[in-house]
């Protein structure tokens, strides 16, 4: 059994609950589209050998049979990927959650990735993994102030007092880390799709290294947002 769980926050797309502030600009269904080839992206990098860690979805709704649309994703991956819901009041609750889920069972790392940056390298993770050698807490800076990676051994609550999708995330973090003695260690900075210019700054990006989200690359390719 591999010790470190791969952690990504992903909910179930659906029309009207998908990436809702790129939705008021592509529209609902688009952002459906398009979401879908960020998750495919996601499950076709992490769900291989190659990444060293076991690949887990913590989705919501709960009710939804998730596993069953990954499947979807990656079919040839479906055995190397798993999946439980998410629980918690906000999202720094679930997130807290998380850690706590695959501690109990039984992952000596965990390290946490949104699912709003596909073009995400392995390396991050791998990087990410490594530092948690020596620090307690990894985290991957996202332009935005937030953060698109957070990794711990131990599900130390980082979350709670926090607002979440704010410019402050990343900075209140830090600070209640060292507030409870944690050393902290930062990846390099990326950015997240949120907003019709982060959508088209990936697709220049994927113009010239496509690798990095291939199934992105090929959808942004058919449908042109302006």
């Amino acid at each position: 059994m591999l010790d470190t769980a791969l952690v990504v926050m992903a909910r179930y797309p659906e029309a009207g609950t998908t990436k809702t502030r790129l939705a008021r600009t592509i529209g609902d269904e688009a952002a459906v589209h398009l979401y879908r080839a960020f998750l495919t992206d996601l499950a076709m990098r992490f769900a291989g050998e190659s990444c060293g860690a076991a690949l887990h979805w913590n989705y919501t709704p709960p009710e939804v049979d998730f596993r069953a649309f990954v499947a979807t994703l990656s079919p040839t991956q479906t055995p190397n990927m798993h999946c439980f819901p998410q629980r918690g009041a906000d999202f720094g609750a679930r997130m807290h959650a998380a850690f706590q889920w695959t501690r109990a069972h039984g992952f000596k790392h965990t390290i946490l990735i949104g699912s709003d940056s596909p073009h995400i390298r392995l390396e991050a993770v791998s990087q990410a993994r490594a530092a948690l050698d020596e620090a307690d807490v990894v985290l991957g800076p996202a332009e935005d102030g937030g953060y698109y990676l957070i990794a711990m051994r131990e599900p130390h609550d980082l979350f709670s007092g926090i607002p979440m999708s704010t410019r402050s995330v990343l900075e209140m973090t830090i600070a209640a880390a060292r507030r409870q003695g944690l050393t902290t260690r930062l990846l390099e900075p990326l950015f997240d799709i949120d907003e019709l210019p982060d959508l088209l700054r990936l697709a220049r990006l994927l113009e010239v290294q496509r690798d990095l989200a291939p199934v992105t690359a090929d959808h942004l390719n058919i449908h042109e947002y302006t």
